[in-house]
């Protein structure tokens, strides 16, 4: 072992400790309690509650995920044009994502709210509705409560990659393409898309394993509720841990939705870098 090596893997070593301690130590212990035997397993393929915030979580998370691609490729092609004032905006844009997650959960379930809430104050002023709306009392629509704040929230990363993803491509290919006789959308879908694809599946795989752990959301806006029917996998493990206190299922829950969105995010890999794979 030459000493170039031996002094990159000497400043690596600080990094690779905290990871042991922070991570892996945890991880080694949710295992142990989650997988002491096939009883968790067994009762876990049973268990209709996981069935359904499993259901609940892959709605919300696919869902939010695409939603997020597509609104962030539209802001950053904005964003990517010259306008006065675009470093301005271009700030702006990035505050809703650096709120915290809980603080903007909690401004959501005001703006929600059947009573009081700005969403229905605004919707009966303009004539779209003749009486509030329960927003987060109703299955579908606290779903799309949900779906609509992570939305929210977390489009301004997407598009931030998505914009560097654009300053990246050659505009030397944007005017070829012109002078060639394409419009501005035969660019967008030959050209700016194929060289922005690396970038949106990093963000979309990135995003997705966000998504389908998310709890702080959920556990502010809706608690899961009406009915279970915003629950997710990672508060039904919550649940299970620190409010019955059955820290062995418990952690077979958090183990199996890591499994999933991993088995998942593999997949999306896969079908991305070997399209034949998907036919």
């Amino acid at each position: 072992m030459n000493r170039e090596r031996v002094e990159r893997l000497a400043l690596l070593a600080p990094a690779g400790l905290l990871l042991l301690v922070v991570v892996a130590i945890p991880i080694a212990r949710v295992v142990r309690l989650g997988f002491g035997g096939l009883e968790p397993l067994v009762r876990l393929a049973g268990d209709g509650r996981f069935h359904g915030a499993l259901t609940n979580t892959l709605v919300f998370a696919g869902t939010s995920v695409a939603l997020e691609l597509v609104l962030g490729v539209i802001v950053a092609l904005a964003l990517h044009r010259a306008f006065p004032g675009r470093g301005l905006v271009r700030a702006a844009v990035v505050l809703p994502w650096a709120l915290p997650t809980a603080v903007m959960a909690l401004a959501w379930a005001w703006i929600m709210n059947d009573a009081f809430g700005v969403a229905n104050d605004l919707l009966l002023r303009i004539g779209v509705i003749d009486a509030p709306v329960a927003w987060l009392a109703g299955p579908r629509t606290a779903m799309a409560a949900l779906v609509l704040a992570d939305v929210w929230k977390t489009t301004p990363f997407v598009a931030l990659l998505a914009l560097a993803g654009l300053q990246a491509i050659p505009e030397e290919l944007d005017e070829a393409a012109r002078v060639d006789g394409l419009g501005p959308l035969r660019i967008l879908v030959r050209i700016t898309l194929p060289l922005l694809a690396p970038v949106l599946l990093v963000a979309g795989v990135f995003r997705f394993v966000q998504a389908f752990g998310a709890f702080d959301l959920v556990y502010v806006m809706t608690g899961g509720g009406p009915g279970g029917s915003t629950e997710t996998v990672s508060l039904y493990a919550y649940q299970a841990y620190f409010r019955y206190l059955d820290f062995g299922y418990g952690s077979t829950l958090a183990l199996a939705g890591a499994a999933v969105v991993a088995a998942l995010a593999a997949i999306a890999v896969r079908l991305v870098r070997d399209p034949e794979a998907a036919r």
